[in-house]
């Protein structure tokens, strides 16, 4: 009889946890390039268009229409990288060299779409969607192989938690960072309000960001050594790849429930400056963005404890509830409640690092599960999936927040009409929280639990070895 203590598969699962424990200095050189690509989210999702609406005179409209085209072509390209970096031979590894060259590009278009050479309307309209175009390809070239690079560095279920974790908690302080640097660069400088003023200031945020990218991104592709548990990729061409991950029905909950929470989390990320201003009436922007991402980032080593106690679908479900049920009251305040809207900012944060952490590093679960159905690893392609979620999910609540914010008869710099005003409550809070609630509800159907991912780290290993095994979601035995 075979017990606890000699079972040879439990004997191989604590060889692997010991084996796949990922050294301190190498999460942080991982973690790295995180921080500094935060430099494509506050500044390009919020500063940015009401930079190039409020002060270079784009019409808001037709940098909505623009933002949306962009990133729904810019999504397109994401399983192509996916794709190509999985079957990516070098001596530098699949991923590496994608990271390094493409972190030197995306730090020149930053630079390009920050500063914007003063020209006619026209000129200016062309300027932002050709950089902001650039942007985003050469972030797809970074961010995709990037991620990819994270499954591969450890195969334990609760060691993912804590690297993603890392991960992910230096991409909120990289956030907290990029939310403030708007206002420490005004206060270093000493810039004044007005359009020379914010040119200066976005001058020197990207004098910053776009070192800062190549320099972390070099610092990870120098530290970490790739490593894969299969040099063998599948024989097929992008789009049966992408059928076939059509089959794997944990990724197919988690990347739909994640897509639904992300399109209502994108809404308010991109009209908060528009609600503080012209619904609160407020000049504190700077100051509850600083509170959000610091809440969230000060409490996400608590959401990754919690989650080696309930399991990682436990404690997002736990989070989408608490960020949900604090900010639909934010649709009920309006002049004056700045306090009360700071309160429930912080409440909200509470759950925000772990809705960024913890489906990543359910992804890699899912990851591990393909490999079991196909004996192929295919991280960069499921990384590229993933990316056309996130990417689709922003570009329509940027896109679409800021054309229907238009079309409700948004004026720059005026005092909004009521309609004005009711559309941004209804986009900035009921939306997002009625997504939060309907991700919750797809997410309830994941099954992937710590034990079912140990039989599939098990077959996978007994497949590798000629035996049959059983597929521990449906039953059936694989040959």
């Amino acid at each position: 009889m075979i017990t606890p203590l000699n079972n040879p598969i439990q004997q191989d699962r604590s060889t692997l946890h010991q084996r796949d424990r990922v050294p301190a200095h190498k999460r942080i050189a991982y973690a790295a390039p995180a921080f500094a690509l935060a430099v494509v989210g506050i500044p390009i999702y919020i500063y940015i268009p009401k930079f190039y609406t409020d002060v270079i005179g784009v019409h808001i409209g037709l940098l909505g229409t623009i933002i949306l085209l962009v990133r729904v072509f810019d999504a397109l390209t994401d399983p192509a990288i996916g794709f190509i970096s999985d079957r990516t031979r070098s001596r530098f590894g699949r991923r590496r060299p994608y990271i390094a060259f493409s972190s030197i590009m995306l730090a020149i278009a930053v630079v390009m779409l920050f500063n914007p050479f003063p020209g006619s309307p026209t000129f200016e309209t062309g300027w932002f969607g050709i950089w902001f175009f650039l942007i985003f390809l050469f972030w797809t070239l970074v961010s995709v192989p990037y991620e990819a690079l994270g499954p591969e560095l450890t195969f334990d279920y609760h060691e993912r938690t804590t690297l993603f974790g890392i991960r992910d908690g230096a991409l909120i302080a990289g956030t907290l960072l990029a939310a403030s640097s708007p206002a420490i660069v005004t206060g270093i400088f000493g810039l004044q309000p007005g359009p020379a003023g914010e040119r200066e200031k976005f001058f020197w945020i990207s004098a910053i960001y776009g070192p800062m990218v190549v320099i972390f991104s070099w610092w990870c592709v120098l530290a970490i050594q790739e490593r894969g548990r299969s040099n063998t990729v599948p024989n097929q061409n992008l789009f049966r790849s992408i059928r076939q991950s059509a089959s794997n029905r944990p990724f197919v909950i988690l990347v739909i429930s994640y897509t639904i929470a992300a399109f209502g989390s994108n809404l308010p990320a991109t009209l908060i400056l528009y609600y503080v201003e012209y619904v609160l009436q407020s000049r504190y922007a700077d100051l509850f963005l600083l509170l959000y991402f610091a809440t969230g980032i000060l409490l996400l080593p608590v959401w990754v404890a919690i989650s080696r106690k309930l399991g990682k679908k436990q404690t997002w479900i736990m989070a989408m509830l608490i960020n949900t049920g604090t900010f639909t009251g934010v649709f009920f305040l309006g002049p004056g409640d700045e306090w009360l809207y700071g309160v429930l900012v912080v409440f909200s944060g509470i759950g925000f690092g772990a809705t960024v952490a913890i489906p990543s590093a359910m992804q890699a679960d899912v990851i591990d599960y393909d490999e079991l159905l196909t004996g192929t690893r295919q991280e960069g392609h499921y990384v590229g999936i993933w990316s056309v979620s996130k990417k689709l999910a922003a570009a329509l609540g940027v896109g679409a927040g800021l054309t229907i914010l238009g079309a409700s008869g948004y004026i720059p710099n005026i005092e909004q009409t009521e309609q004005v005003q009711f559309t941004l409550r209804v986009l900035y809070a009921l939306v997002p929280s009625l997504c939060n609630l309907l991700a919750l509800g797809v997410a309830l159907l994941y099954p992937v639990s710590q034990q079912m991912h140990g039989q599939i780290l098990d077959g996978i290993r007994m497949r590798k070895e000629g035996h049959a095994v059983t597929d521990p979601l449906t039953g059936k035995t694989l040959p």
